[in-house]
């Protein structure tokens, strides 16, 4: 077994949305994507009052790549053009293939601004190879007790939402997402086949990898190898995955991800003409 070593750590820059704290490790400074993954937005961990206005994340559209969301702390309520609709609570995931576009909203249940909470939130963008940035718009919510826990070593438990066997979602392109929850003092070997792009963000606590610490809040760019050998001396949330990098041009503008500049020209016009619901 080959263990992948740390190549750069990238922090998550704040950038926060309104009263909506936001942290964003990639793209950034020096990263501008591990391929296929194209952005992560972290947000909270806040706490919201009593009669709040929540989330700020009204209809807005899509075109050429998936969103994967983890509902880490509070509710998040989807609904899209393309007829996916539901609300998630805390534990759940929801993943979201825009494929040739859709319009969509991602806003606070009514009970969650009535009665605040804690909320805590991550949003990963997955890119669609160019093959298959048309195909259909799909939306799928998983609820906390969908996700089976897989204990990898003592005190180490990862939670898959695809790419596994028994996984609740099969993803279109082979992309394993999940998270890694570690307790005080525990150690793991992490499958990650060679030759695919892995993707490691500490959301909470620190971990070293073989030995090079990644603190909270940054991202691990690795090199290749089979297994990525993580511990933590002390309590810690992982958010990985790995992908087969796909290798082709990125043109992004906004909400749409596309090959070239002309195909985003399209997809401003095609929403525009209303051809996304």
């Amino acid at each position: 077994m080959s263990n992948r070593q740390v190549k750069s750590i990238h922090p998550a820059l704040r950038d926060d949305i309104g009263d909506l704290v936001t942290r964003r490790p990639v793209p950034g400074p020096g990263l501008e994507q591990v391929d296929p993954f194209l952005f992560l937005n972290h947000h909270g961990p806040q706490h919201y009052a009593p009669n709040n206005n929540g989330l700020p994340f009204g209809p807005h559209p899509h075109r050429g790549f998936e969103t994967v969301t983890f509902i880490l702390k509070g509710s998040l309520a989807h609904h899209d053009t393309g007829g996916g609709e539901n609300i998630v609570e805390a534990g759940g995931v929801q993943w979201m293939t825009a494929g040739r576009g859709l319009v969509h909203a991602e806003l606070s249940p009514e009970a969650f601004k009535r009665e605040g909470g804690d909320m805590e939130i991550l949003q990963l963008w997955v890119n669609l190879p160019s093959r298959l940035k048309m195909t259909d718009p799909h939306y799928i919510g998983v609820t906390a007790d969908q996700i089976a826990a897989e204990t990898l070593a003592e005190g180490v438990t990862l939670r898959p939402v695809s790419g596994t066997d028994g996984a609740p979602i099969s993803s279109l392109t082979g992309v394993m997402l999940g998270t890694v929850e570690m307790a005080s003092g525990s150690g793991a070997s992490l499958p990650a086949p060679a030759g695919r792009n892995v993707f490691f963000y500490t959301v909470r606590g620190s971990v070293r990898i073989s030995g090079e610490e990644v603190p909270e809040y940054h991202l691990a760019q690795l090199g290749d190898g089979d297994a990525v050998e993580v511990s933590a001396e002390s309590g810690a949330l992982i958010l990985f995955g790995h992908a087969d990098p796909i290798g082709e041009p990125v043109f992004a503008h906004g909400p749409f991800v596309m090959n070239t500049r002309e195909e985003i020209v399209q997809a401003v016009q095609d929403y525009q003409r209303g051809l996304f619901g």
